[in-house]
């Protein structure tokens, strides 16, 4: 039984698919807009509020893109993220809509690693740094390590949840891709517990390759924390393979339910 059901939402807006998509990627450049404003005037005059701005206004921000698209979220498995300690989330990744269920929904401090190329996006970009999140030039491998270390830091300086794809792109087909190794060095450097999600219903919503964007729900499964203390650097395909498991284990259900949900409509 899902033990919560959109937390904070509010009723989605409706319409057809065509009106839609073009009704959220205007919400999107308004919203992105205000909200990258709203988090870089404060910044640039270090406002004492800015560490609440910098919780709350991602959070705002990704709200109204779920409202715009017509996106439930279904969330379970929270009692595995005790607010205040640092963890390593990894999550497959089927959608951009992933990304803003879980900005939303997640009830700790985060912090997201993400390509290099997310900050080039005009507003977003700038924004997107200011608020502490971390991008990993994957071109580059020496400033990919640096990057790795700095969200090491923020583990061990914030008591921070990590957030990490590590499957390296989204699913075309939804099928669960290899995982990168990247966290798994993360977590046995640290010595902090790696927390699987499995993430369903995104790519109805949005798939990888196309603009058009369709209602639904998005479903989100955490799983129980698999400690990494103590482990050696010769555990780190052990680890990766046991996370990868849970992620898998964790994101069946969850497609079988929307499969269920398409069968009787």
């Amino acid at each position: 039984e899902w033990n919560r059901r959109g937390r904070g939402r509010v009723r989605p807006f409706r319409a057809g698919t065509h009106v839609r998509t073009l009704w959220v990627y205007l919400v999107a450049s308004v919203s992105t807009v205000y909200h990258a404003a709203r988090i870089l005037i404060p910044a640039a005059f270090r406002s004492s509020s800015f560490p609440s701005i910098a919780r709350e206004q991602p959070r705002n921000w990704a709200r109204s893109l779920l409202w715009a698209a017509g996106v439930e979220v279904e969330l379970e498995g929270l009692e595995h993220l005790p607010p205040g300690e640092p963890a390593i989330l990894v999550s497959n990744h089927e959608s951009w809509f992933d990304v803003f269920a879980l900005v939303v929904h997640l009830p700790v401090d985060y912090r997201f690693v993400g390509k290099i190329e997310l900050t080039r996006i005009p507003f977003f970009g700038r924004s997107w740094l200011a608020t502490g999140h971390i991008a990993i030039d994957r071109s580059d491998r020496q400033k990919a390590i640096e990057s790795l270390r700095e969200a090491g830091q923020s583990l061990r300086r914030d008591g921070a949840v990590v957030v990490m794809f590590p499957e390296g792109t989204r699913s075309e087909d939804g099928r669960l891709l290899p995982f990168k190794k990247g966290a798994f060095v993360l977590a046995l450097q640290t010595g902090v517990p790696v927390v699987p999600v499995g993430v369903s219903g995104s790519r109805e919503i949005m798939p990888k390759g196309s603009w058009r964007i369709r209602p639904g729900t998005i479903r989100l499964r955490i799983g129980p924390p698999i400690p990494s203390a103590g482990l050696g650097e010769g555990a780190r395909d052990a680890l990766l393979n046991e996370a990868r498991s849970e992620v898998d284990r964790l994101r069946r259900p969850l497609l079988d339910a929307g499969r269920d949900e398409q069968d009787q409509s």
